[in-house]
């Protein structure tokens, strides 16, 4: 369980911003919140579970505005660890406003903690209480520290140019498109902004859909 952190009733509600979107339809908003008595038991024992290593407490609900692959706004929600609630408001503030998108965004209870069936919704995720792929040791999804975006579009491809996901074929071989990760792109560099680690430029094995805080 994690400890309850001591915040002020508006500082846990809201800390993003509403922009203007240069070039774009709508307005960019975010919101940060705890996670509710109602969120906590959707996400047990699926997501979240006692041996853990982050608790509820230790996580945030962050709820920002993103244009789906049509061009239309829509509203998503990912849970992370409350330290980088912020800097994710701010990185999909910078998607928004480059127009990267996103084809859906919510909480992989969703998918009963499955990461397999989240991808092959092309789901948007991050906290996930899971192992790192192929490894003993804890995820930075299981911290609420690592981001799965466009998961269809960027694959975890392996050397050889294997994927798990049919969908996902077509993609790997990388070539700016849209919703995809390239380097120097406008989705590697929103992140880059924030200092995250990109999965992209993994030696041998590349997980084109991972951005961590932190690596890992």
């Amino acid at each position: 369980m994690g400890r309850m952190p001591v915040r002020t009733a508006s500082l846990i509600a809201l800390v993003a911003c509403t922009v203007a979107a240069p070039g774009a339809l709508g307005a960019y908003s975010a919101s940060i919140s705890a996670v509710t008595p109602a969120e906590r038991r959707a996400m047990t024992p699926s997501v979240w579970r006692t041996g853990c290593p982050v608790g509820p407490n230790d996580l945030r609900v962050v709820r920002v505005t993103f244009h789906d692959f049509t061009g239309a706004d829509r509203t998503g929600r990912i849970v992370v660890h409350e330290d980088v609630a912020a800097a994710v408001a701010r990185i999909f503030r910078g998607l928004y406003r480059d127009g990267v998108p996103i084809r859906r965004m919510e909480p992989i209870e969703a998918y009963r903690g499955s990461d397999f069936a989240s991808i092959e919704a092309d789901n948007t995720s991050a906290f996930n209480c899971r192992k790192a792929t192929g490894s003993g040791r804890w995820s930075n999804h299981a911290y609420g520290r690592a981001i799965d975006l466009n998961p269809i579009e960027n694959p975890w491809v392996e050397p050889g140019g294997v994927v798990y996901h049919r969908a996902s074929r077509p993609f790997v071989k990388r070539s700016p498109r849209p919703g995809v990760a390239v380097a120097g792109g406008a989705l590697v560099r929103a992140f880059d902004r924030e200092g995250w680690d990109w999965g992209g430029r993994w030696s041998g094995t590349k997980d084109y859909q991972h951005f961590s805080a932190g690596g890992g």
